[in-house]
């Protein structure tokens, strides 16, 4: 709804939320840039990992959104100085989620956000295993500028400055029947498409195993052409009485 030009993503590990920002820009046709943001080390949360989930989230950025997503490796703080204050449209705050992380993220990233713009807190359903983002999420969200997705992990939308977009408003503004409806349309949506995504990787698992039994029997069948063929050969034919004789001497052996 918000059509923005710059999306930043604070916390991007295996791109879920990057690619899913990058596949609706893609479908709606927009002019947008989604800068996603990561040391691609890991953290307690997310548990530490090497260089492998960074070569995966810049080969399917190369692959499917090259015109669209950059990645920037390194800190958050490193990387501040990149973006110009008013100038992001979506901030999605979704690094280390312990409550002072998640707050020095806000703190920081927050004057990058434009008036009009919304900024998206992840993990604000999440209150164990040192999870804070709940914290923050109860102590920024202005009832009059904020909605609360509680299912899976819990999403925290709020609006910065003045509310320019009218279904922004009614979200906001919405009773709390009316609030439930839409929450429960949200969660139902997203099992609709985490469902999808596991058919399709069944299928692709499907596929490359099939793609393999194949490619096995191809290099079966050409190795007994291989041997059909030495079989027929002179040289097969020539030496088979040496064989014989091999053949009687490890039976008396």
């Amino acid at each position: 709804m918000l059509r923005p030009r710059d999306i930043v993503e604070l916390g991007t590990h295996y791109g879920y939320s990057c690619f899913a920002f990058a596949e609706a820009v893609k479908r709606l046709g927009l002019n947008t840039t989604i800068s996603a943001l990561d040391s691609w080390e890991g953290d307690d949360h997310a548990g530490h990992y090497g260089h492998e989930v960074y070569d995966y989230v810049s080969g399917v950025a190369q692959r499917d959104y090259p015109d669209t997503v950059r990645l920037i490796p390194g800190w958050f703080a490193q990387s501040r100085h990149l973006f110009q204050d008013a100038s992001v449209d979506v901030l999605h705050v979704d690094g280390r989620h312990g409550y002072e992380d998640a707050r020095a993220d806000y703190t920081e990233w927050r004057s990058a956000v434009r008036d009009g713009g919304v900024i998206l807190f992840h993990d604000i359903a999440e209150r164990e295993n040192g999870f804070g983002v709940w914290r923050l999420w109860d102590e920024v969200a202005d009832p009059t500028r904020s909605f609360a997705f509680e299912h899976g992990h819990g999403l925290g939308v709020l609006a910065v400055g003045e509310v320019e977009h009218e279904p922004l408003r009614a979200l906001f503004d919405a009773d709390e029947a009316t609030a439930a409806l839409v929450r429960a349309d949200a969660e139902r949506l997203g099992q609709v498409v985490a469902r999808q995504a596991w058919l399709e990787s069944v299928v692709e698992d499907a596929e490359r195993a099939w793609a393999e039994v194949r490619l096995r029997a191809v290099h079966e069948d050409e190795l007994q052409s291989q041997i059909d063929a030495l079989k027929d050969s002179t040289s097969w034919r020539l030496t088979a009485p040496l064989r014989s004789l091999g053949r009687l001497r490890r039976r008396r052996g």
